[in-house]
């Protein structure tokens, strides 16, 4: 199998071993069993934040597949939901918008999996899976046994978790729980601009959905076969946080963000490559690896682009952010086999 077919940023070479699960007990057996012959591995679901190396992958690769969305018994009039990790998010947030449940409908349009949500703490126009994640059915690759372990175990974080951070294992359902609502928060400044409303203002779920769509899509941020810019991972940078001291150093238009702690900023990581010279459709010559026409924040695939390539592009960009404002830049897809 070559990767390249089932990451959405079109790279990646072939798989030494490859299989296809659909079912929950599927994915505890082919994990069990890569684990036992000592092999490298990897779990895939949308393949949406992955760079896998032209040369392909060794080990072997468990392709997430399986589905279902599960209400469990409500708490405390909140309902709770068990997912499948191969459920596909998106098709998750338009599950809970259709039945009325809010808490999620501002990550609409994230690519990928159920089950890889929770390993960076997905987040978009104000809310993050931390926010309505309890808990996640884990298969520990220490123990070989299945674990219930708690959102709060997993030390969420601004992109990140316990998972990202090398606890190893697979995740096979997560839980959530919802508010039984129709109605959300407006929870971040562009997005009640488009909603024409108030940051914090009450507004039908199924509206912000549709807003969230569209912003993302004017972004190349929604899978369309018809758009060449969302041949991509999505956002390829975190939005770099630093200490409140040394964001006193940057240029006074910085856009900045003070975070909770009150020590730290959050900065803007398009505007950094902007600023750092490098425009919307940029390619380093004779690559075909590009930043998108629509969103700095992007790296794409124009057609035939390799991994080096695309890896190429990032190190650049993250150099010349470096060199012009001492920022470090992180790339926010996964690396198999490839520098960033």
């Amino acid at each position: 199998m070559e990767l390249s077919r089932i990451t959405t940023l079109h790279v990646g070479g072939p798989a030494a071993r490859y299989e296809h699960v659909t079912t929950e007990s599927q994915l505890r057996d082919a994990a069990l069993s890569a684990w036992s012959d000592g092999n490298e591995w990897l779990v895939l679901g949308g393949g949406s934040n992955v760079v896998v190396a032209d040369q392909g992958f060794e080990g072997s690769v468990i392709h997430v597949a399986t589905t279902g969305i599960d209400r469990l018994e409500d708490a405390g009039g909140r309902v709770r939901l068990r997912v499948q990790a191969g459920e596909s998010w998106d098709g998750l947030v338009a599950h809970a918008v259709a039945h009325g449940w809010s808490g999620i409908e501002a990550l609409s349009g994230i690519p990928g999996s159920a089950g890889a949500a929770p390993i960076q703490n997905i987040g978009a126009y104000g809310q993050e899976l931390s926010g309505s994640l309890v808990a996640i059915q884990f298969l520990d690759y220490l123990t070989g046994e299945v674990e219930r372990v708690s959102a709060d175990d997993l030390e969420l974080g601004y992109r990140t978790s316990a998972l990202k951070r090398g606890r190893q294992g697979v995740v096979l359902s997560i839980d959530l729980e919802l508010a039984d609502s129709p109605v959300g928060t407006a929870g971040y400044e562009q997005l009640g601009g488009a909603l024409g409303v108030e940051v914090g203002a009450r507004v039908p779920i199924a509206d912000i959905r549709s807003q969230v769509l569209s912003l993302r899509a004017s972004k190349g941020m929604v899978l369309d076969p018809a758009d060449p810019d969302t041949v991509s991972c999505g956002s390829f940078f975190t939005n770099p946080i630093v200490s409140e001291r040394f964001a006193h150093g940057l240029p006074p238009e910085t856009p900045r963000w003070l975070q909770d702690d009150d020590t730290s900023v959050k900065l803007s990581a398009a505007w950094l490559i902007e600023q750092a010279g490098i425009s919307r459709g940029f390619a380093l010559p004779g690559s075909r690896a590009a930043i998108s026409s629509k969103h700095t924040l992007a790296i794409t695939n124009r057609g035939g682009a390799s991994a080096e390539q695309v890896a190429e592009l990032s190190r650049y960009v993250r150099a010349q952010v470096a060199n012009r404002f001492g920022v470090e830049l992180q790339p926010e897809p996964i690396a198999v086999g490839v520098a960033l």
